[in-house]
């Protein structure tokens, strides 16, 4: 153990621990990573359908980068919390989800891991798409931009009324066309309509997460979207995207996996989207963000994630795998 200079968001004569693999692990949120993976496999599979070649190693490769990706989005952001003094232990934050205020580990060092992350992230794209010409090079820098610009830029991307548009387009959209891009060298527009209900899944994730945090934020100078709007805009404008999401993933898989396959895939992601998405789902619909709630509309959000958009890209595949057989 070490003592170091404090940092702006530190306690004077603050002693901090140096990193572990456990606390780089924690920093990264595995707990996230389905709003990173969901997307690539949507991808991998919207790509396997329609004869655009990638091989099992390209897919991994891509994949690992998405996740990398994420990790250190998450691990910038822990940063730059902890650094401005926005997550406290008196916060309503999980462990998990403020690790630098729990666990006292030099945030010099989690700034150093989160570029790691992304050095790794950008290594696996390139790996990935050695011969696939130019487009999936920019699309990857793009989005390898706005992961510095989300947290760490003098203006964070996601202290600004335009956080939830650019985090669901990186994510939800952007993933998916550099790894179609990868597979065949172009640029794929005519895949956004189908990206749009990973596009609402993720950008709902920091609408949660701000619009719990609305008390916070306002004194911190965060302009977000719910600091903009008020909690009762906010509310109208999480409901609406709910609604639209939840309606997406009911029928899209139905509308758009054509083939002997598409139908019964689809009836089927409609039954399990219901089934198994009733609870996180539930909760959504009546939830007020309100901030005593963060820590259960954070894990609920999370959950949607995960079955909503995770049995879309499941959907996906099967519809390949069927067709395929």
């Amino acid at each position: 153990m070490e003592t170091l200079h404090p940092e702006p968001g530190a306690a004077a004569g603050q002693r901090y621990e140096r990193m572990t693999a456990v606390a780089a692990f924690r920093l990264a949120a595995a707990h996230t990573w389905p709003a990173a993976f969901c997307p690539a496999v949507f991808g991998i599979f919207w790509c396997l359908q329609r004869g655009i070649p990638l091989s099992p190693v390209q897919c991994v490769l891509l994949t690992a980068a998405c996740i990398l990706a994420q990790s250190s989005v998450n691990t910038l952001n822990d940063y730059v919390d902890y650094v401005g003094g926005t997550d406290s232990e008196d916060d309503n934050v999980e462990v998990n989800d403020a690790v630098l205020v729990y666990s006292h580990i030099d945030p010099k060092h989690a700034l150093r891991l989160g570029i790691g992350y992304l050095l790794a992230a950008g290594i696996c794209g390139v790996a990935a798409a050695l011969h696939s010409g130019p487009v999936p090079y920019l699309i990857g820098l793009a989005g390898g931009c706005t992961v510095l610009a989300y947290s760490v830029s003098p203006i964070p991307v996601s202290a600004l009324p335009l956080g939830e548009v650019i985090s669901g387009f990186v994510m939800g959209v952007l993933i998916p066309l550099g790894i179609a891009a990868v597979g065949d060298g172009k640029f794929h527009p005519e895949m956004i309509p189908e990206c749009l209900p990973l596009f609402l899944g993720i950008a709902l994730i920091m609408l949660s997460n701000n619009g719990s945090d609305i008390e916070k934020d306002i004194p911190a100078g965060r302009r977000t979207l719910p600091t903009v709007l008020g909690r009762k805009a906010s509310l109208v404008l999480y409901r609406c995207m709910l609604g639209l999401w939840i309606g997406l993933l009911l029928i899209q898989p139905m509308i758009c996996l054509r083939g002997a396959a598409g139908f019964p895939v689809g009836a089927v992601s409609f039954l399990l989207t219901v089934v198994l998405g009733r609870k996180p789902f539930g909760f959504l619909i009546r939830a007020k963000l309100l901030p005593t709630d963060r820590i259960r509309q954070m894990k609920s959000v999370t959950a949607a994630n995960l079955i909503g958009n995770g049995l879309l890209a499941a959907a996906y595949a099967a519809a390949w795998l069927l067709g395929g057989m």
